[in-house]
């Protein structure tokens, strides 16, 4: 006969609610910022294998949320749950592989978790794949394979693919030039919020390409796209500001876009803030904030801000004069087809000794571009 005491006991835990861990509950806490409370309830199933609870703590392991923030560790528990099929987690280990984080860089692993993703439909994965075929990126380059991963993502209303789609369709690539069906993908896109696709439909609407010139409705797309952040749209506004083109013209807002655009690196806004501080256009004039933003533009190779680095080297415009910069400048940009620096640079080659022409043309020959944004 077992003591009345153990079955009072039995009775009373049977009785009392029992605290199981939570997938949901987990994901509420997630949502409140609880990021402990969710740890508390994925850790212990995720040790038993759920692979929902195991991406779930990739999760709070990549981005340190309730715990140190561990990107090996986060790989680690996205392999499990992503060797279980479990969708989230394949995205996020081929993103680890193709990013080199928590894991050594590996493209063809990268690729290998894009497609098993890819092949249950999730439109992230497809986009991925697409582009990794698109770039030779752990798999061997091939634009068939790669519009079509696009195309299945982008039927699935993923903008990022509906924007590459429409690209391949401007450009011809893979598929037949089609710039009426390119500014129907492009609108799908920017209708969804893609600052990509937005400023591509403005350009559309700028160059009348795919559908009728219309420059407000150029100007309006690249406002969207610009508000976002877009470099490209912020340095696109600002080109219509400057003319009037489908807005009321503005120099001063214009300098504005310029400078943040430029302030991301892209060369051609950096070349027009230059010029703007050097004629006072929309701000005042600063002859070596001139310089600096051309120097910056300069050093990615864009010949127009070459030509000027010249002018200023020549001319001791916000630089110290140097004949032998002057000749350099002016060089890389008759290389690049600018005929107003190979005119300077006829005249000032007479200037020079034979030593400062050669110093010039060591440098032209030696010299390398910056990445161009």
């Amino acid at each position: 006969m077992r003591p009345i005491g153990l079955i009072v006991g039995i009775l009373l835990a049977l009785s009392l609610p029992v605290r199981a861990q939570s997938i949901e509950v987990g994901k509420q806490a997630l949502e409140k910022k609880d990021y402990a409370a969710a740890l508390e309830q994925w850790r212990p199933l995720a040790e038993n294998g759920n692979p929902e609870a195991q991406n779930g703590l990739g999760v709070l392991y990549a981005n340190g949320l309730g715990v140190a923030k561990s990107p090996t560790e986060a790989a680690a528990w996205y392999r499990k749950a992503a060797e279980q099929g479990h969708v989230d987690a394949q995205v996020a280990l081929g993103r680890a592989y193709a990013n080199g984080t928590g894991v050594a860089q590996n493209p063809t692993e990268a690729a290998q978790w894009f497609r098993k993703a890819a092949e249950q439909g999730d439109a992230r994965a497809e986009h991925l794949l697409g582009g990794a075929y698109g770039s030779a990126f752990g798999v061997p380059r091939n634009i068939t394979e790669a519009l079509k991963w696009f195309r299945k993502a982008a039927e699935q209303g993923y903008a990022e693919a509906q924007n590459d789609l429409a690209v391949a369709y401007m450009s011809g690539s893979g598929v037949a030039k089609n710039p009426g069906e390119a500014v129907s993908w492009f609108r799908k896109a920017a209708e969804q919020g893609s600052a990509q696709a937005q400023n591509n439909l403005g350009l559309a609407y700028a160059e009348g390409i795919g559908v009728g010139k219309e420059p407000a409705a150029a100007a309006l797309w690249f406002r969207k796209a610009a508000e976002q952040g877009n470099a490209a749209a912020q340095e696109n506004l600002g080109q219509a500001l400057v003319h009037g083109n489908g807005v009321r013209k503005d120099l001063e807002e214009a300098v504005s876009w310029f400078r943040k655009s430029a302030e991301q690196g892209r060369a051609d806004a950096q070349y027009m803030l230059g010029g703007a501080y050097l004629l006072g256009k929309g701000t005042a004039p600063d002859i070596a904030e001139f310089a600096r933003w051309n120097r910056l533009a300069a050093d990615q190779g864009h010949p127009g801000a070459e030509f000027s680095m010249g002018v200023a080297y020549e001319q001791g415009a916000g630089v110290k004069p140097d004949p032998v910069q002057a000749y350099l400048w002016y060089s890389l940009a008759s290389l690049q087809g600018h005929a107003p620096a190979r005119k300077n640079l006829e005249v000032l080659a007479p200037k020079l000794s034979a030593a400062q022409r050669a110093e010039a043309e060591q440098q032209a020959k030696d010299w390398k571009p910056g990445p161009r944004s």
